[in-house]
């Protein structure tokens, strides 16, 4: 029988096999999304993600018979540590064959990485930070992936389970179908609120106006989700680097902000064509031809994404989400958007699903990361 080995990722052609191994792993899989090459490359340069600065990862290969069959990172967030307490190993990246041997190996160098640093509890799949992807998938292997979510074979749960690993968070999403007409009673409750509350909606009529509100937005992001149990803030730099990787994907017609009379922004909400058929066709990669499937996912899409939705805490529980749900309506009649998935939401989170509520949401999808606690 062969031996697996599982060794560090080191080199730049280790790296090559680290970024495309799930896009060997599923190629025949038709509900698998691959990510930007390029993307996964920089998240691994200091000088492209600032998580780095405060965050130590280490990648690792599986190797069988010179194959590779799986992969692993291993983080440890200090400024979880200093900011939270918490004291633990993050593990991501996580794929492997259907063989017990090869998950077992990987889980098992996490957990001597762990333990070499005196950690004791270990989880995920998770990455660096709040804003990266989470959650092994537990439920929706038949539906199609999207940008923001983990994707993996329903083996996986088998095998965490298998050695030893137990359910530590939940998170769930949500498919909605867009009615023809919104019920009278949000159109009503819409213009109430805004009334009552001296909101307005602000809109933008180039992408260059909205840049002053990145800022902003994050700082919501920040006060809306700041009493979740895995919530850690973000950092300058993050946003820096999030304002000048990923804002030009952005239309800003799939951008909603609510204003007070003072001209705060007391609410946000980010939406977006959905590119996980562009990302199919492309294999990864933007160029030669890539940016041509993306151009017409962003032209002609009957589906579109959840990402980021920020509520001050004063505004929350008050109505807000409706007048944010109004501008989405009208936004995806405008643009033949007919389902919206929502973003992965902890399953504490009922302020967030409130929102979906009038919409007969289906949860569709359920996700969630598992842990387990090492001797000393």
């Amino acid at each position: 029988m062969a031996q697996i080995t599982v060794r560090e990722v080191v080199s730049k052609e280790d790296l090559e096999r680290f970024v495309r191994f799930p896009m060997e792993l599923y190629k025949n899989n038709k509900n698998f999304v691959p990510s930007l090459i390029e993307d996964e490359k920089q998240i691994w340069d200091p000088k492209e993600n600032p998580a780095l600065s405060y965050c130590e990862a280490t990648r690792y290969l599986a190797f069988k018979d010179q194959r590779v069959v799986g992969r692993i990172a291993v983080i440890v967030n200090h400024k979880e540590k200093q900011d939270l307490g918490i004291d633990k190993v993050r593990f991501g990246w996580l794929d492997f064959t259907d063989d017990l041997e090869v998950s077992a190996a990987l889980l098992e160098k996490a957990q001597d990485f762990a333990q070499s640093r005196g950690i004791t509890k270990i989880e995920g799949p998770m990455g660096f930070t709040n804003l990266d992807k989470a959650g092994m998938l537990v439920m929706g292997f038949d539906q199609l992936a999207t940008m923001i979510g983990i994707y993996n074979f329903p083996y996986y749960v088998e095998h965490l389970e298998k050695l030893g690993y137990t359910k530590e968070k939940e998170w769930v999403e949500y498919e909605i179908v867009f009615p023809e007409v919104l019920p009278e009673k949000v159109e009503k409750f819409n213009q109430l609120i805004k009334e009552k509350y001296n909101l307005k909606v602000l809109k933008f009529s180039s992408k260059k106006e909205l840049l002053p509100l990145v800022e902003p937005m994050f700082d919501l992001l920040d006060k809306t989700y700041r009493h979740l149990s895995t919530y850690t803030p973000i950092t300058p730099e993050q946003v820096k680097t999030y304002k000048e990787k990923y804002f030009g994907f952005i239309d800003k017609d799939y951008v909603i902000c609510i204003a007070d009379s003072l001209g705060q922004l007391v609410a946000f909400a980010i939406t977006m064509p959905s590119y996980s058929r562009a990302l199919q066709a492309s294999g990864g990669k933007m160029w030669p031809f890539g940016w041509w499937h993306f151009l017409q996912a962003s032209r002609s899409n009957d589906r579109a994404n959840f990402y980021l939705i920020g509520i001050h805490p004063d505004y929350q529980k008050r109505g807000v989400t409706s007048i944010i749900f109004k501008e989405i309506y009208e936004t995806f009649r405008k643009k033949g958007v007919k389902y919206l998935e929502t973003n992965p939401e902890l399953e504490e989170n009922k302020n967030i699903q409130l929102l979906w509520q009038d919409y007969a949401p289906r949860n569709h999808k359920r996700r969630r990361t598992y842990s387990k606690t090492l001797s000393s």
